[in-house]
């Protein structure tokens, strides 16, 4: 039973850490473009204030009360309402990770003096190493740099295109 079951598990992580990944490659510019535009001088100063199980319990939040939100999502796809669904996993689920990205970012040294969450977070990073090794995230990798150099020249190519001068021809 534990053969059956171990290629299953890490068939069911790889999947998982990477929509993961293809929702933090979103998350991640959301978050730094937060950091910029807007100040929230006190807030931070706040959350950097606390000390290392109330910056865990803080930082559970998002996840306590979007998560629940994923089934609700798969409730409206099953019954007919595949856009309501959609905009709901996906809008929580990149809501969810920015918030988390930006408090694991102001609290990452207090939560890592709890033996728990740093144990947690070494698996983490372990499990994470391991699919950015496999041969399969190699190869998405290839096809994701290929898509966005593409649509690169392509957004190049209309820019240019914008930019030159019209001429009569009259």
């Amino acid at each position: 039973m534990k053969r059956i079951l171990k290629p299953i598990t890490y068939f069911l992580a790889a999947v998982y850490f990477l929509v993961d990944a293809v929702f933090m490659a979103v998350a991640r510019p959301i978050s730094a473009w937060l950091a910029r535009h807007f100040e929230f001088k006190r807030l931070r100063a706040w959350i950097r204030s606390l000390p290392p199980y109330p910056s865990l319990a803080l930082f559970s939040v998002p996840v306590l009360i979007l998560e629940p939100i994923k089934p609700v999502a798969a409730y409206l796809v099953a019954t007919g309402q595949f856009l309501s669904g959609m905009v709901a996993f996906v809008g929580c689920e990149l809501l969810k990770l920015v918030l988390v990205e930006r408090l694991f970012h102001l609290t990452r040294d207090k939560l890592m003096r709890i033996p728990a969450f740093a144990w947690a977070y070494g698996k983490f990073t372990e499990m994470r190493a391991w699919l950015q090794a496999t041969e399969a995230w190699r190869a998405i990798r290839s096809l994701s740099h290929a898509a966005k150099d593409s649509v690169a020249r392509v957004r190049a190519r209309l820019a240019e295109s914008f930019s030159r001068p019209v001429t009569s021809r009259d």
